[in-house]
C-alpha cells in the first residue's frame, strides 16, 4: 500500500503524527493479539472439556437405552438460558448465568419410578450442551478479533510504518535537495553580482 503524500513541510508533519501514532499503537495492539491468542486457547479447552463430559454423561446412561424409549421426551423443555456478557480485551463474550427448565406435570403413579431420575439426567445432559454451545460461541467471537488484531498488527508493522517512514525519508530528502539547490542558486547569483561589480 503506497502512502500518498506531497513534498512539503505540511506533509512532513502529518505523516510524522500519523506514524507516531501507529508506533505507540503497536504494542497495545501485540498486546491484545498475545490476551486473545490466550483466551481462544482457553475457551478452546473449555469446549472441548464440554465435548468430553457430554460424551461421558451420555456413555454414563447408555446402558439404559432401553427404558429411555418410555420417557416422555416432551416432559423436558428448556424454558430460559440466562447470559450475562464479559468483556474479555474488549470483546464482549457470553457467559451462561443459568438455564431454566420447564417440566410438565405427570403422574408418579403412572409413570415407571425411574422418570424423575430420568428428568435429572436430561436437564444435565442439556445443560452440559448449553455450556459447551456457549463456550463455542465464545471462542468463535474470541478468534474473529484475534485475526483482526492480528491483521491490524500485520497491517501497521510491515505495510503502514514502513511506509510513512519511506515517505517521511523521500520528503526530508526532497526538502533538503531543495534547500541545496536554493541555496546554490543564491550562491550563483551574488557570485555574478559581485562579478558585475568587481567590473564596473
Amino acid at each position: 500500500m503506497a502512502i500518498k503524500f506531497q513534498y512539503n513541510k505540511t506533509y512532513l508533519q502529518r505523516l510524522k503524527k500519523q506514524l507516531a501514532i501507529r508506533v505507540k499503537a503497536l504494542p497495545t495492539l501485540k498486546n491484545k493479539e498475545a490476551a486473545l491468542r490466550s483466551e481462544v486457547k482457553k475457551a478452546k479447552e473449555a469446549a472441548e472439556e464440554f465435548d468430553k463430559k457430554l460424551e461421558r454423561q451420555l456413555k454414563e446412561y447408555q446402558h439404559a437405552i432401553a427404558l429411555w424409549d418410555e420417557f416422555d421426551n416432551e416432559l423436558v423443555s428448556v424454558e430460559d438460558v440466562s447470559l450475562s456478557i464479559k468483556k474479555i480485551a474488549g470483546v464482549r463474550t457470553p457467559v451462561l448465568d443459568d438455564v431454566q427448565f420447564s417440566v410438565k406435570p405427570f403422574s408418579m403413579f403412572n409413570q415407571p419410578g425411574w422418570y424423575l431420575d430420568g428428568i435429572h439426567i436430561v436437564k444435565e445432559l442439556a445443560k452440559t450442551a448449553i455450556e459447551r454451545e456457549v463456550f463455542n460461541q465464545k471462542m468463535q467471537l474470541l478468534e474473529h478479533a484475534r485475526k483482526k488484531t492480528t491483521q491490524k498488527v500485520n497491517l501497521y508493522e510491515k505495510v503502514q510504518i514502513p511506509g510513512f517512514e519511506e515517505a517521511l525519508l523521500k520528503i526530508k530528502r526532497y526538502l533538503e535537495d531543495e534547500e541545496n539547490l536554493s541555496k546554490a542558486g543564491q550562491k550563483i547569483v551574488k557570485n555574478r553580482l559581485q562579478e558585475a561589480e568587481a567590473s564596473q
